[in-house]
């Protein structure tokens, strides 16, 4: 897998460049990872609802294709960009979706947080009053069990949301895990469709870190958990 971290990028042209490399790769193009951040920007999913952007005001909407719903980008995120080959890899969307939040997990326990996926709402999140407790959660995904309930956000907070589109067995958009921002922007949407869900980055847990070091944290989880 090739890493390049591209920095602060404007999100469309990323998109189209995301696009194109998929389209024109071949079975013997290498798989990617692009890190990087954008300028504010809310993206809409292919689900998204017109009634989840509340006040955008003027920061800029983009449709775009991937799954999922409306939410936010802007400085001080990490947005991982995966371009795998899934049929290569030899595994499944559901297994790569697995293995995208693992590499979060085990990111957030590098600098001591506890991560926790919440069955039916992709994304990681955290307990807002014990950040660092390894207490499971009741509603976390298990195995053989479907839950009907709607997802119960009451003390927890997202802290990365997953977007991704699969085209001809080929992975793009990805990830984006919240390190140092201004999360007021998201005050302005429903984010991920979920009306009043917190959503924090590292610093409100109390963790003060550089971009570039969660971006070189990440990746090397990504590319460990993204191998065949």
């Amino acid at each position: 897998m090739e890493i390049s971290v591209l920095g602060r990028v404007d999100y469309l042209p990323t998109y189209q460049a995301m696009q194109d490399y998929t389209s024109q790769r071949g079975p013997d193009t290498p798989d990617a990872l692009w890190l990087c951040e954008h300028p504010s920007v809310f993206t809409q999913g292919l689900a998204g609802k017109a009634d989840h952007l509340l006040v955008p005001g003027d920061i800029p909407v983009v449709q775009t294709n991937r799954g999922g719903q409306v939410t936010y980008h802007g400085p001080g995120q990490v947005m991982a960009y995966p371009l795998i080959d899934l049929r290569r890899a030899g595994y499944f969307v559901k297994e790569y979706v697995y293995r995208l939040e693992e590499a979060i997990l085990r990111t957030l326990a590098h600098y001591g947080v506890t991560g926790h996926r919440v069955a039916g709402a992709p994304g990681i999140y955290v307990r807002l009053d014990d950040p660092y407790g390894h207490a499971p959660l009741a509603q976390r995904p298990q195995k053989g069990h479907i839950s009907d309930k709607a997802p119960d956000f009451t003390g927890l907070g997202k802290i990365a949301a997953l977007g991704v589109k699969v085209s001809h067995h080929c992975t793009y958009h990805g990830l984006a895990l919240n390190v140092t921002m201004d999360l007021e922007p998201y005050n302005r949407i429903n984010p991920c469709g979920y009306p009043g869900l917190p959503t924090v980055d590292l610093s409100t847990m109390g963790v003060s870190v550089d971009w570039n070091d969660v971006a070189q944290v990440l990746g090397d989880k990504l590319r460990a958990h993204l191998q065949p």
